[in-house]
């Protein structure tokens, strides 16, 4: 998609908002395989605020903890992240998923650190009604700038690292199912009836997969 395009497209979704949130994209949609292009000021500075406003609009009411511009059918390396849900306490224990505030990722990009993996239960807006286990990493390092064009060089861990993770993903086509236990999946429905321990083991017994060591 051409620079013209993309910001065609940017203005086309911004005036179709109703109430600030626009459709989520689907798996199957292209968009959501291409690399998106790097951010670079395609978007005035009105415009820009606007779709981060509207991504985070759209993210609440999914309800989700983060969205990427692809998930939106917009390719361009800006991702919103936040996590302030109340979780029981042996779920953050176990998770290490403390709360994480707003924040806006441009041309992301994240990097391992350390040995130590942890694999849970994810899902996502762009593949709705279903969750896997991905073993990720449990810390990243993590690059880019913020909405106001500042430079973000931080170690991200936890349940925190995965958000950054998948979101960054998207950015590059990759959606969570790409490096899922495909074992693992499960309804949303069958998730929370059956599978919302703290941890994935019991239901990688029952299931037939294996949760990579910490």
């Amino acid at each position: 998609m051409t620079e013209e395009a993309v910001v065609g497209a940017v203005h086309e979704l911004l005036a179709g908002a109703r109430g600030g949130v626009v459709p989520i994209v689907a798996a199957g949609d292209p968009v959501l395989r291409s690399p998106a292009a790097a951010y670079d000021g395609q978007l005035d500075a009105d415009t820009f605020a606007e779709l981060v406003e509207v991504m985070r609009a759209t993210m609440h009411a999914a309800p989700g903890v983060g969205l990427a511009a692809p998930q939106i059918g917009i390719p361009l390396q800006i991702a919103v992240i936040e996590d302030l849900f109340e979780v029981g306490e042996a779920v953050a224990r176990a998770r290490e998923r403390t709360p994480l505030p707003f924040r806006v990722l441009v041309n992301p990009r994240y990097a391992r650190v350390g040995s130590r993996t942890a694999g849970f239960y994810e899902g996502c807006l762009s593949v709705p009604g279903y969750q896997a286990v991905v073993t990720r990493a449990a810390e990243v390092r993590l690059e880019c700038t913020d909405e106001f064009g500042h430079e973000i060089d931080e170690v991200v861990r936890g349940w925190p690292a995965r958000i950054v993770a998948h979101e960054t993903d998207h950015l590059g086509g990759t959606l969570y199912i790409d490096t899922a236990h495909t074992r693992s999946l499960t309804t949303t429905e069958n998730y929370g009836e059956l599978w919302s321990d703290p941890t994935p083991e019991r239901a990688g017994q029952a299931l037939g997969f294996t949760v990579d060591p910490r």
